[in-house]
């Protein structure tokens, strides 16, 4: 496993974390796809692989992520392990985004987390308010390190501006190779200031892994996701087809280069989700990969001109 500190901390966490919003979501194949044995036991091979992050959030099947994290972790040493969850705040009242942390802590049977996310900005809250409790949950041992979800450059750098004690030490975006605006929007920003970009959907929830086409689309909850679309795919031909080519080269899975090329930063960790064993050893394989320049390049070109019809 290949390790990176987060943000400006010295918090170890691994480049490739394992993602949870499939946990208890019904959506994901919860139930059907897979049951809560399962994800109990991918939990623990994560943990066997050196994985040490671990990211969920409160609305994750409605707390059942946490939850099963919760258990999952019983009898394993807490200090090793780096957990991360999110909330949606909805007012500033202190009592209100405190409850809210209290409920996770209690679902995943610990004392604190490691790292506490808003999960979306909330444009009708004032930002600093929130900030300012949250603050106080890391003077009062309860959150470690605060952290921001889908805040783009400009919003990030107003959180930032809010603290008063501590710094913002992560945020957690949307980005992957099918999704990669934030490669020029946010990442140089984040390595010169010693920001973690958290990667979600780092696969493009599957676009990037060859399993898709036109006419094999996922269902449950990515059949929003427009990259599904037969026009996305038809202007992810040359995407795709690079990506295939270099996964032949190493003789690996296109996942397995898809978050290789997102880690060589490393500012950037991934987190991806998985529904068996053998989806979680083939995402962390991609830490042991090595492109070279040459594929880089030639994927880096790519990437730049896959431009997907992501509106109406």
């Amino acid at each position: 496993m290949r390790f990176t500190t987060l943000g400006k901390s010295e918090t170890k966490i691994s480049q490739i974390g394992l993602g949870t919003w499939q946990f208890g979501s019904k959506g994901w194949g919860f139930e059907t796809d897979f049951n809560k044995k399962d994800a109990i036991g991918i939990v623990h091979r994560a943990l066997e692989l050196g994985v040490n992050l671990i990211d969920t959030a409160e609305v994750y099947g409605m707390g059942e992520s946490e939850r099963i994290i919760g258990q999952a972790l019983e009898g394993y040493e807490r200090e090793k392990i780096v957990i991360v969850s999110k909330f949606l705040p909805a007012t500033i009242r202190p009592s209100a985004v405190k409850r809210a942390l209290t409920k996770s802590l209690k679902r995943l049977q610990i004392d604190y987390l490691d790292v506490y996310l808003i999960h979306w900005p909330n444009p009708l809250l004032p930002l600093g308010a929130t900030l300012k409790h949250m603050e106080k949950m890391v003077d009062d041992g309860l959150i470690r390190h605060i952290g921001i979800s889908n805040f783009g450059l400009k919003r990030f750098q107003k959180a930032q501006s809010k603290m008063k004690k501590y710094t913002i030490e992560v945020d957690q975006l949307n980005y992957s190779m099918a999704k990669s605006k934030v490669k020029n929007s946010f990442l140089p920003y984040a390595e010169e200031h010693e920001i973690t970009v958290m990667s979600y959907s780092p696969l493009g929830q599957g676009y990037l892994t060859g399993k898709y086409n036109p006419n094999n689309t996922p269902s449950g909850t990515r059949r929003r996701n427009r990259l599904f679309r037969k026009s996305n795919f038809k202007r992810g031909v040359p995407l795709l087809e690079e990506l295939k080519l270099v996964a032949q080269e190493h003789n690996v899975t296109m996942a397995e280069v898809a978050l290789s090329w997102l880690i060589r930063n490393k500012q950037v960790v991934a987190i991806p989700g998985a529904k068996s064993i053998l989806q979680l050893e083939a995402n962390v394989k991609a830490a042991e990969l090595s492109l070279t320049e040459a594929q880089l390049s030639r994927l880096n070109h790519e990437v730049s001109k896959f431009n997907p019809k992501l509106l109406f």
